[in-house]
Parts: structure tokens; C-alpha cells; sequence
């Protein structure tokens, strides 16, 4: 395949055009399987090239670790030759993960068994606007306590890591629930007529409820917003 600007022969189809420096892929869809991943570059709404790389997992231990970060880093180095805008993937979480700690690209969740025609119909709904900002600098309020600890610390920038959340205010800690046994929980619930949610964390009879301020305009779009952050606390292995 030849650049799309200057026509020089690129190495792989999609990859960035290090001759006349731009990109010749919009957007990267991953499907992530234990032992098989598919690399997907779309520009221009059309697929510009599709990459099959494998493993074969290894029993646990320091061998598996190192294994599944190995074939992590095989995807990550597909992703960054395109220099995608987007991320968009779907599968195994323990890969999902893997993977997502070796890019800094803004990850998003898709379901289905079509991950790609499921991407190209949501390239055609309105843009959200992405917070360039550190998760620390998302968070305000007037309450500073989090409950949960080190756990509930971990929910909360989990949640403000997300490319389309502006702030996170922690509200009050109410300790008047009922008892778990289950360690600190986190979800968040459905997005209100502005396209904001609610952050609850739990830990035992504590409970927190935290605002989660949006990009999103209104309740369909915030409820794009809030499947991507229930998604990211199971990866984290937060999910109430």
C-alpha cells in the first residue's frame, strides 16, 4: 500500500508515512482473544488493512506474565505504526488490559460479534469532546476522604482517566449500608438528561457517591460514556 498524501511505499498497510509524516489510519479495531488477536485499521470509514497475530499461552506463573506481555506488545507495535486517533476493542480482559498499559491511545469499549460494522456505524454519531488532563487535575469537590482506600483511590482514576470525563467531585461517605464481604466495589449508574453519572463506591457498609461530570450532552451519549467506565473498573477488577 502507498501513502494516501505522497505515495511512498509504506511498510505495512495503514502505517503513519514517515516521509511526508501523516497518517494513513483513522482508527484501529482490536479483537483481543487469548490466543488470537486481529489488528483493524479503518480510514476514511473503509478498512485499509486487517493483521492476525497469535500465541500460544503458557500455564501461569512468572512464564505466563511474561508470555501474555510478549503478545501485549506485538498488538501495541501494530497500533503504533497507524497512529490511530482512536481505539476501539473488544474480548479477552486480561489482554484488553495488557494492552492498554502499553498504549496511550483513548480506548473504547465495543461489543458484538462485528466489532468493525459495529465501529464503522458509531464513526457516524456525533464526536465527544476529549479532556486533555490528568486524572489528579479532574478531581474536586469539597469532600477529600475517599472510601475504599488505596482501592477506592484506584476506582476513582480509574474513572477519571477516561478521554471524555471532566471532573469527579466525591460526595459524602454514607456508612449506614449494608455489610459485603466482596472489598471495595465501584459502578456507575445511569447517565441523568445531561449525560453526567454517578460513581458509587463501596467498601463493606460504606458508601460513596461520587459525580461524574461528561463530555456527553445528553442520556444516550453519557450512556456511551458510562458502559466505557463500568468496562474500564472490570478491567480493573473494581465492577460492583
Amino acid at each position: 500500500m502507498s501513502c494516501r498524501q505522497c505515495g511512498s511505499e509504506l511498510d505495512r498497510p495503514g502505517d503513519y508515512c514517515l516521509v511526508c509524516r501523516s497518517a494513513n489510519t483513522d482508527v484501529v479495531v482490536l479483537e483481543l482473544d487469548r490466543e488470537r488477536a486481529t489488528v483493524t485499521a479503518l480510514a476514511d470509514e473503509t478498512v485499509v488493512a486487517a493483521r492476525t497475530i497469535t500465541t500460544t499461552p503458557e500455564a501461569g506463573g512468572e512464564t505466563g506474565v511474561v508470555e501474555l506481555r510478549n503478545f501485549a506488545g506485538l498488538v501495541a507495535d501494530d497500533v503504533r505504526r497507524k497512529r490511530p486517533e482512536e481505539v476501539y476493542v473488544t474480548g479477552d480482559r486480561d489482554v484488553v488490559g495488557a494492552v492498554r498499559s502499553q498504549l496511550h491511545y483513548p480506548f473504547y469499549r465495543v461489543d458484538g460479534d462485528q466489532p468493525v460494522e459495529h465501529v464503522l456505524e458509531r464513526r457516524g454519531e456525533p464526536a465527544l469532546e476529549v479532556v486533555d488532563a490528568a486524572p489528579e487535575e479532574k478531581l474536586g469537590g469539597s469532600h477529600s476522604t475517599l472510601v475504599g482506600g488505596r482501592a477506592g483511590k484506584r476506582a476513582i482514576q480509574t474513572v477519571a482517566a477516561h478521554p471524555h470525563v471532566k471532573k469527579v467531585i466525591p460526595g459524602p461517605i454514607d456508612a449506614g449500608g449494608s455489610g459485603s464481604r466482596t472489598g471495595v466495589r465501584a459502578k456507575a449508574t445511569r447517565a441523568d438528561e445531561h449525560g453526567n453519572v454517578r460513581l458509587l463506591i463501596r467498601d463493606g457498609s460504606s458508601v460513596q457517591e461520587n459525580r461524574i461530570v461528561t463530555t456527553a450532552g445528553d442520556r444516550e451519549l453519557g450512556e456511551r460514556v458510562r458502559a466505557d467506565l463500568n468496562d474500564a473498573l472490570a478491567e480493573a477488577d473494581l465492577q460492583d
